[in-house]
């Protein structure tokens, strides 16, 4: 009789899930960011060199991310206006070579993450930001044979919060991210 206690009891007890940790994918993430150029056209470029960990458990709802932003890896397409966006007047990238963010919270609907709060580490100072889930899936990836997490996130944000003021207000303060992400399972 105790035995069959002692296993009711532990049939019946809950099932203890942990987050699951993913690696960025170097291949399928990306900043890219978007600027009105003076009212006239929008500018827009990416960094292709992003890294970091995410953890997250649809069933707790909760999650993690650590992300890491090589300055140096701007790409406009314009040789001579990445040099400039990596001087002093923007990203002053020699003294500030990294842009981290690190989330505070994971914002779900049912199992899928909706947006993710955090703190945007950029020229020394720190702010917090909201990415805003575009989209966001999980899938099984039969290259890798692993499971890949990822989405489109969205945020827009006032440039001059970071102390980059050069050519405000004729080149406006509001820069659009979009963050292309997706995380191996590890």
């Amino acid at each position: 009789m105790k035995r069959l206690l002692a296993l009711s009891l532990l049939c019946a007890a809950p099932v203890l899930v942990q987050a699951a940790d993913y690696k960025t994918d170097a291949d399928h993430t990306f900043v890219y960011f978007e600027v009105l150029h003076n009212g006239t056209s929008t500018v827009r470029g990416r960094f292709d060199t992003v890294e970091g960990d995410v953890a997250f458990d649809r069933e707790a709802r909760t999650g993690q991310a650590k992300i890491r932003v090589d300055m140096k890896s701007i790409s406009t397409g314009s040789k001579g206006f990445d040099e400039h966006l990596l001087g002093g007047d923007f990203f002053q990238a020699d003294q500030h070579p990294e842009a981290r963010f690190e989330s505070t919270a994971f914002l779900f609907e049912g199992d899928l993450v909706r947006a993710v709060e955090g703190n945007l580490t950029l020229l020394g100072q720190i702010h917090p930001v909201k990415l805003n889930a575009v989209r966001f899936n999980c899938y099984q990836n039969k290259r890798l044979n692993r499971e890949v997490c990822g989405g489109d996130f969205r945020t827009e944000l006032k440039r001059s919060q970071w102390g980059m003021g050069f050519g405000l207000p004729g080149i406006p303060d509001t820069v659009r991210l979009q963050i292309e992400i997706e995380g191996v399972r590890q």
